[in-house]
């Protein structure tokens, strides 16, 4: 593989490659700008085909970290981590060890967490081996991130409906959720409490049973999640689940959910945009997390408080977004990648 080459390569300022042989570790640390500050982005640990998909999933997640941290009005950069290998059976404490000095060698032009397949334990590991670690479990640190990436998502939801439903709320809107994780999980109880009418599909039948008894949902199989009759899509599993074997199916009236990089290629964008389709580009709605971990780097010390007022950012730059691509007749993915580079750049769009 010719990384200079590669279609997703899109100016990363370093990619490095780690390899630990007693633990096992083989780990990409992709780091895609540094303009606005250290780049930060969780570490993800997945079982990869080959080589080349662990590339491209870094380098792909590091462009959106880059853009989530411009949107989200935050002084950072954007990178990734990804560890390949199978997070069910090859964990331990020595390859997250392992994958601690790896991060420590850039001292401190990357910051990491947990992501897909990793958890804060496995981070508080990493941590013995170095200090550039977010969202560890543990007094002064901000701890799982997912609960306030959901709270965002919730609230790109409601600025998406206002646009496109004039509705003030999502009360009584059928929202399907893909992937009951972490975020999943805890978006579909907010969009319960706001009066959603969920339909949910996993692949861990013991998630799906408790979101049909806490969460009042219905259940169906992950394979017809994406083709759903509903006015809310909410992919909240991996990326690249809008492609060419799903666009034309999607039964939904807006897409918003927790996942990154949901479209495979910004050509399917465009096609969600020609079906008359609301795409919430997935790096402005998601960005909850970050906002959350990001005050561990730019505070002297942890305060939720601070993340909830930062929020706000999410629902003010998605209505950017909607007005400028309505204005522009153009899609939103395109927008809000046009907005992240102006503001990276130094063309500040001010929300």
């Amino acid at each position: 593989m010719n990384l200079f080459d590669a279609i997703d390569f899109a100016d990363h300022e370093e990619v490095c490659h780690f390899h630990d042989r007693a633990s096992g570790l083989r780990a990409i640390i992709a780091i895609h700008s540094t303009k606005l500050g250290p780049a930060v982005g969780g570490c993800r640990m997945w079982n990869y085909v080959d080589e080349e998909a662990a590339i491209a999933d870094a380098l792909r997640l590091s462009q959106g970290m880059t853009w989530k941290s411009a949107m989200a009005d935050l002084p950072l950069g954007g990178g990734k981590s990804v560890i390949w290998g199978d997070p069910g059976s090859m964990k331990s404490p020595a390859l997250f060890r392992a994958f601690g000095r790896a991060v420590e060698t850039l001292k401190g032009r990357y910051y990491t967490g947990e992501d897909v397949g990793t958890t804060p334990a496995d981070m508080a590991m990493a941590a013995r081996e170095t200090r550039f670690v977010m969202g560890r479990e543990e007094a002064g640190s901000s701890g799982d991130p997912s609960p306030f990436t959901a709270d965002g998502v919730a609230m790109a939801m409601e600025a998406a409906a206002l646009h496109k439903f004039g509705a003030t709320d999502l009360r009584g809107l059928r929202i399907a959720v893909q992937g009951l994780g972490n975020v999943g999980m805890a978006l579909a109880e907010r969009l319960y409490r706001r009066g959603a009418k969920l339909v949910v599909a996993d692949i861990d039948a013991a998630r799906v049973a408790r979101a049909v008894e806490t969460l009042r949902a219905t259940p169906v199989g992950v394979d017809r999640i994406l083709s759903i009759e509903c006015d809310i899509l909410a992919p909240c599993a991996l990326g690249a689940v809008i492609n060419d074997e799903t666009v034309d199916s999607l039964r939904c009236r807006i897409v918003a959910g927790s996942a990154n990089n949901q479209l495979h290629r910004p050509e399917h964008g465009d096609r969600l945009h020609q079906r008359g389709i609301l795409y919430v580009p997935d790096f402005v709605a998601n960005a909850g997390g970050l906002i959350n971990i990001a005050q561990e780097v730019l505070s002297p010390a942890y305060d939720a408080g601070r993340t909830r007022t930062h929020l706000s950012i999410i629902p003010r730059r998605l209505k950017q977004v909607f007005e400028r691509a309505a204005a522009t007749a153009t899609g939103t993915h395109r927008v809000a990648d046009r907005m992240a580079h102006e503001i990276v750049e130094g063309r500040r769009v001010a929300a």
